[in-house]
């Protein structure tokens, strides 16, 4: 029998269980919504249609001085002109300024058609049978998709000399404005897509955009926006090392981005893979595009014409960095935000479709917000009456990848003026050789050419002479034992009024060239 004290004891021992359980369940509550993140319906949109604007906006700035200016700044005495007819001009005399955008409207229609679980080839495919003229990575990866090979080979180093350029880098807004506050969702979209054309340090470029752009709907805070999306790149990776120095170049010169620029020329401006910039002072590598990005975010102190000249004037691809910075800003403050200077351009061509596609800035307004409303709920969120609960994820880093690893190049020598007419011999000492030559003749003709390494055959290659199915270097082949080594060349199907003009050929070894 139980005593009247062991009663009240008993008593005070259940409402304390029941209080702890009570704060126990309120923190488990809590804990559970600190992972959700609500936004308005209104404002979503207003992020969206600020992130594609953005991206006009930006690229329309850069446009005059796009690869202009290798390897200086762009100094403030030159102007950079801004009015009411510079976006529906270049609609109208130059609409391939907006490539790095109707790029992503080609992947933007494959989710429409198919869903976002397509598979790679999918994409590939798109992308590589679209009208539109392509350089670089892109270029690469749509002949070596057209060749039959399938991603994520057709972007992978051995296969792309341009696997680390800027090419997904510019190509991946599209991931995070249909995924916000979704950044490990966006990842996997990331490796389905960037792997088509780039690898490594190429490929992180996209990432930590794309990423950028997720985080850009749920934070209010630039600097905090780049230090979490970097997160999600492999810190071993030279991508990761340069964007982290620029964070702490700012940190060391608050108040001049051009020290930042210079430091960060002086340590990371040096070209390995993409031909063009090899001992070069072209530079269309994704990381220090992306350096340039990030400088125009932190010195920009959340300004919007500030940030996106800085961008602008830091040089190289100076369209589609400031591209990216005014769509995360957009982003960031929503349409509504951006000063209307920067929008009224935009009035006369908003129903007016990119090029090579069927959609305008007004219809892909409509598009990503119903792709963002779909992925919300796929991943477990909730589509209310005014509002969306975005379930909100963890940042990991992706795998670590590294393209040309040992690759340094060592000698650039021009072979201008020389063909190929039957046979050609090239004798070189390295571990890599980028042969780089055209095919000049009929949008019909392919030549056939066969590629020897030590009399061994590599391979023979289909050298189609149409510009869009190009291949952009002619033959590449890395890895090989450092040595002397002759390559041969032999055309086998030659055909009068065509020509096979050689350019230069560029050799890589074991170690880097001294200082």
């Amino acid at each position: 029998m139980i005593s009247m004290r062991q009663t009240k004891w008993l008593k005070l021992y259940v409402i304390l269980c029941f209080c702890a359980g009570t704060v126990f369940s309120a923190v488990a509550q809590q804990t559970k919504t600190s992972k959700d993140i609500l936004l308005s319906k209104t404002a979503l949109r207003d992020k969206i249609k600020g992130g594609w604007a953005g991206q006009v906006i930006g690229c329309t700035y850069g446009g005059p001085t796009e690869f202009q200016y290798l390897g200086r700044m762009i100094p403030d005495t030159v102007p950079i002109p801004w009015n009411d007819q510079v976006v529906s001009g270049y609609y109208d005399k130059f609409p391939g300024l907006y490539d790095d955008i109707y790029m992503d409207l080609t992947f933007v229609e494959v989710i429409d058609k198919h869903g976002v679980e397509a598979p790679a080839t999918y994409f590939a495919e798109a992308f590589a049978n679209k009208g539109y003229q392509l350089w670089a990575a892109n270029q690469m990866g749509r002949y070596n998709v057209l060749q039959g090979l399938k991603p994520p080979k057709s972007g992978h180093w051995t296969n792309n000399p341009h696997a680390d350029d800027i090419d997904f880098q510019i190509e991946s807004d599209f991931i995070g404005l249909m995924y916000p506050g979704m950044p490990a969702s966006a990842a996997k979209l990331a490796d389905k897509v960037g792997h088509i054309m780039n690898y490594g340090d190429g490929w992180y470029g996209g990432v930590f955009i794309s990423t950028m752009y997720t985080l850009a709907f749920t934070s209010a805070d630039v600097p905090t926006i780049i230090d979490q999306a970097l997160t999600a790149v492999p810190a071993q990776s030279d991508f990761h090392k340069c964007i982290a120095d620029i964070i702490k170049w700012h940190k060391r010169y608050p108040n001049d981005w051009r020290k930042t620029w210079q430091e960060c020329e002086q340590k990371w401006s040096n070209e390995v893979g993409s031909p063009d910039g090899v001992l070069a002072p072209y530079n269309i590598d994704a990381k220090i595009n992306s350096a340039y990005v990030v400088i125009g975010l932190l010195y920009g102190d959340g300004d919007f014409f500030k940030s996106i000249d800085i961008a602008t004037r830091c040089g190289q691809d100076s369209d589609c960095n400031p591209s990216t910075v005014a769509g995360i800003l957009g982003t960031l403050y929503g349409y509504d935000q951006i000063p209307e200077k920067w929008k009224s351009p935009l009035r006369p061509v908003l129903a007016r479709n990119f090029d090579f596609t069927s959609i305008s800035l007004n219809n892909i307004y409509d598009i990503s917000y119903q792709h963002a409303l779909a992925m919300i709920k796929k991943q477990g969120g909730q589509i209310q009456t005014d509002d969306v609960l975005i379930k909100k994820q963890q940042i990991k880093p992706v795998r670590y990848e590294k393209s040309f690893e040992g690759h340094y190049p060592v000698k650039v020598e021009s072979l201008l003026g020389q063909q190929l007419k039957d046979t050609y011999e090239y004798n070189f000492e390295g571990i890599g050789l980028v042969f780089r030559a055209n095919v000049d003749g009929p949008d019909d003709y392919e030549a056939k050419v066969a590629f020897s390494i030590d009399d061994q055959l590599i391979e023979t290659a289909t050298l189609p002479a149409k510009e869009i199915k190009r291949r952009y270097e002619m033959f590449y082949k890395y890895q090989l034992s450092n040595r002397k080594h002759k390559l041969t060349a032999k055309w086998l199907n030659p055909k009068e009024g065509v020509h096979i003009n050689i350019h230069s050929a560029i050799t890589y070894g074991n170690k880097p060239l001294p200082l």
